[in-house]
């Protein structure tokens, strides 16, 4: 019988990995194979994935696992989020937004919101009422946030916002957006807020159209066009004006890590269904799997594979103490991330032919990964960040 994803590394589980977690971990994998996986393909050409898949994961308890529960999670910590996230790598459903929506968007509710917004919002993200989406990029801002040009002025007791993004995940279904904003141009980056839109609360916002990528199709990316939106002053995360670079420094090492999730779980894939592929797959009278240079060629690769899952399972334990750094976080997003492709493409060459076929998950895998180097903070931005701490 071939080997799962999750076993095909043959390494004890790390210690964060309680019963509970794994108890998450084989619920998550289940749900994902009973509900999503077989409507999958219907998402990617949709290019969407529907409301009534996220509203059966909060049902199932997969949105908001990390969330307390006086607010409507189930009171884990990351390493909840992160066996998700793996699930979802481990089943191939990778384009479903659901690990930004909880370890990403939800945290900066958690740590910044006051205690009305979090019983404000909190309970439906873990729904799956409210989807969520954080809107930093813009046609002129990428990796640089203190670029951006979406201003908030207030206005009374309201932030009048106008402004675009671009490359929203979850941007055609969310309807709680984090908006990056300029409070205060003058100030720079000491000029930047993060201010929560309720899409359907208000007006002058409107969504561009759904992005059309190379890959991750099954997942929404769009643009996001802000004109005149009034929302009330009460939806600033935080006390005061110009805390959102500080409060996004302070989450990007756990996006990061995320990325970092996401990386290992596809490489362990990737593993999995090309050892199944060249054990059954016949060449010259013989499987490919008994000729060396495939046996060589899958050594290589199940030690990297083995050293990225070790470096990422460090980095978890490091997050949960609080001790993983900016640092940390850098090295791991980009080394996984490119190991990740670097592995996936080579697992592809091992199928010939038809791992460039559509209908072998390889070839979605392929696809997929390489945006993993680019978001988050491209790789070379994470070099510049590593290499100040030399």
């Amino acid at each position: 019988m071939a080997a799962s994803p999750a076993e095909i590394l043959q390494l004890p589980k790390p210690d964060w990995a309680s019963e509970d977690v794994a108890m998450l971990y084989e619920m998550a994998v289940k749900f994902l194979e009973a509900e999503v996986a077989p409507k999958y393909e219907q998402y990617e050409k949709a290019e969407i994935v529907e409301r009534a898949a996220w509203e059966n994961a909060g049902a199932a308890g997969l949105l908001c696992a990390s969330m307390p529960e006086e607010y409507g999670g189930s009171g884990g910590t990351y390493a909840h989020e992160s066996v998700i996230a793996e699930a979802l790598g481990h089943v191939g459903v990778d384009g479903f937004g659901i690990a930004l929506h909880n370890a990403i968007v939800a945290p900066y509710i958690l740590h910044y919101g006051s205690e009305e917004q979090k019983k404000k919002w909190l309970p439906k993200m873990a729904s799956g009422e409210l989807i969520g989406a954080i809107a930093m990029t813009e046609p002129g801002a990428g990796s640089d946030l203190q670029g951006v040009k979406t201003r908030a002025e207030k206005d009374g007791n309201h932030y009048k916002i106008n402004g675009s993004k671009t490359f929203i995940t979850n941007g055609q279904n969310a309807n709680l957006i984090i908006v990056v904003a300029k409070t205060d141009p003058a100030q720079g980056a000491k000029g930047t807020s993060l201010i929560v839109v309720e899409t359907d609360e208000v007006e002058g916002f409107e969504r561009g159209r759904n992005l059309d990528k190379i890959g991750l199709k099954a997942n929404d990316t769009s643009e996001l066009f802000f004109n005149d939106v009034r929302v009330p002053t009460s939806n600033l995360l935080g006390h005061e004006e110009g805390q959102g670079f500080i409060q996004l420094m302070q989450q990007l090492p756990q996006e990061r890590l995320l990325i970092g999730a996401q990386a290992i779980s596809m490489i362990e894939r990737a593993l999995a269904v090309t050892i199944d592929y060249v054990k059954e797959r016949k060449a010259f009278g013989k499987a490919v799997m008994e000729f060396q240079n495939t046996q060589f060629k899958l050594a290589e690769l199940k030690t990297e594979a083995t050293v990225g899952r070790v470096f990422y399972d460090d980095c978890v334990r490091r997050h949960l103490d609080g001790g993983l750094d900016a640092v940390t976080a850098s090295m791991a997003k980009y080394w996984l991330t490119d190991l990740q492709c670097k592995i996936v493409d080579e697992c592809l060459q091992l199928f010939g032919g038809y791992g460039y076929m559509n209908e072998y998950p390889i070839a979605r895998m392929y696809r997929d990964a390489r945006v993993q180097r680019i978001y988050g903070g491209t790789n070379e931005i994470m070099k510049l960040l590593i290499a100040r701490s030399l």
